[in-house]
This record gives structure tokens, sequence and C-alpha cells, in this order.
């Protein structure tokens, strides 16, 4: 493909080859002008300049009119579908139909939030937008900001509050903490303090911490538990909690799946610890790309569903 110059296009006037187009179709400077709302003289002095732009007379002037000459034949027949394209690009705003578009989305999320949303947005989307696909971005509360920065992911659905000029977060949903054992592991029925710190614990941290606000809010009332296993994943809590003794605090939208799953016995955290908050996150680049602003929408119903 031969380069374009840039410098090439610096005597070139669209508007010419408009009049190249109309005069084609009706090959008469008068009826020309009035198709193009112009004065004779504008459109003459229009289809002289076109004359020296491809140096061709372009138009000759015969009894059956201004007929064409092969060159203005040439480029009417080559310009004419740009024209077209040029004209739907311009003034066809873009469009989702989710229906019929072939998309593949790209979501931002952890591991619980992906087990916790996903079938259900699945499901939904088998139905509303059978021909899209989705593609999970492994994002934490850690990487999210980079990563939408780079917009390696279309929107992620993630907890905290930092903020980039690049970005807009949109918080939706707020929710709490839940405690899970199996009974087969934990003999207790009404978790209180003194059973929480008694037992070994499991922990999720995305950078490998062996603490978190639990333990600081324990510390606060002189208390302390001991954490025998720290994961950056979620998934393995559950197999875990069937063979070992150990609490896990965990998001409570993972609470009614695993208890019915697992035969987990779930208690509300023996301590103060602060809820969480859901948000969507996007470039600021993407706002108003119609096939995100209908993800975004539907992300933010079952967000909302899902935390009832």
């Amino acid at each position: 493909m031969k380069t374009i110059n840039e410098n090439d296009f610096s005597r070139v006037d669209l508007n010419l080859i408009i009049v190249l187009l109309v005069m084609f179709e009706v090959r008469s400077v008068t009826l020309a002008a009035k198709r193009l709302y112009l004065g004779q003289p504008a459109v003459s002095a229009a289809l002289k300049r076109a004359r020296e732009m491809f140096n061709d007379r372009l138009f000759v002037r015969t009894s059956q009119g201004m007929t064409p000459t092969p060159r203005a034949e040439q480029l009417v027949q080559q310009f004419a579908p740009l024209m077209r394209d040029l004209h739907q690009m311009i003034f066809s705003p873009m469009s989702f139909d989710p229906q019929s578009d072939n998309r593949t989305f790209r979501i931002g999320m952890s591991d619980w939030l992906e087990q916790w949303l996903m079938p259900d947005l699945l499901t939904e989307l088998a139905v509303a937008a059978p021909n899209s696909k989705v593609k999970v971005v492994a994002a934490d509360p850690w990487n999210a900001i980079p990563l939408m920065e780079q917009q390696q992911a279309d929107v992620v659905v993630t907890v905290g509050d930092e903020i980039s000029q690049d970005l807009t977060r949109e918080k939706i949903v707020r929710a709490g903490f839940r405690t899970l054992w199996s009974p087969q592991q934990i003999a207790v029925n009404k978790l209180t303090l003194a059973q929480f710190v008694r037992f070994d614990h499991a922990l999720v941290s995305y950078r490998g911490a062996s603490e978190s606000a639990l333990d600081h809010e324990l510390q606060r009332l002189g208390k302390t538990r001991h954490v025998r296993y720290v994961t950056p994943h979620f998934s393995s809590l559950p197999v875990l909690l069937k063979q070992l003794p150990l609490f896990a605090t965990v998001p409570q939208g993972l609470i009614s799946s695993w208890r019915a799953r697992y035969n987990l016995q779930a208690a509300p955290v023996p301590v103060n610890m602060p809820d969480y908050e859901l948000s969507l996150l996007w470039h600021n680049a993407q706002h108003d790309d119609p096939a995100q602003r209908w993800l975004r929408d539907r992300l933010r119903a079952l967000l909302v569903e899902k935390a009832r």
C-alpha cells in the first residue's frame, strides 16, 4: 500500500468533489446550482477549480448539456462509493444492537466477584446479546486504576476509593462481611469473639499481607487471631474449610452459594467491620461508547439486584 502524503491533500477541497458528483448527475450548471443551493457563478467557479485540481476539462458543453469526459466518468465511479461511506461515517451516530452485534466485552474483577456475578451475567447475555463474548481480566483493588488507565479492560468491578483524572468511578452498592466455617470441623452454633480468636483463620490478601482491618479492630479490643493460611484467591477457601478447623471472613455475596454447595455455616463477624463499596470503573475515553454504556447498565442493575 502506498504511503499517504498528507501534503498532497493541502490543495484538495471536498466541496469540489460534491460539485463534480452533482454535475455528473444533472449535466447542467444551472441545475447543479439549484441542487446545491448556490448561485450559478459559484458553481462555475467551483467547476473551474475542479478542472485545475484534476488537470482535466471534466465537462464539455454540447447540445446534450455538459457532457463528462472519460476522466470525469472515472472520478465519479471512484468517488461515489467513497463519498457515500464518508457521509455515513460522519452523520451516522455510533450504535449498538445487542441482539445482532458481535462484541467482546473485557470485564476486570477479582475471583470472588467473578464467582458472584458471572453466572448471572452470562445467563442474561445469552439472551440479550447472543453474539457477544466476555473476557474476564484479573483485577484487584491494587491494580484496578493502572489497568484501566492503560485501557486493558472496558470496565472494572472493584472496591476502593482511588480515583484518576483519566477514569470515572461510579459507586453502586455497599455490603458487608460474614464469617464462614464447617460445622464438621468447628462445633460452634453461635459465634462469639472468644471462639473467633480460639481457632485458626484463612485470610485473602492480594499483596500477601498477614493482617487486615479485622486484625486492627481485634487489636483495639486487646485480642489477636492466628492467621494460618494467606492466599490471593477466594476460590480455595471452601475446600480448606471443609477439611480444616478454620474460620474465613469473606464478602457476604459469597455466603449463599458457598453454604448451599459446601454445607458451611455463617455468622456475622463478632467485631466491627467496615462495609465494602462496589464501584464500576471505566476510562473517560470510552464513556459514550454505546456498547460499553449498555454493558455498564447491565452490570449496575445486576450489582443492585445481587446485593439485596
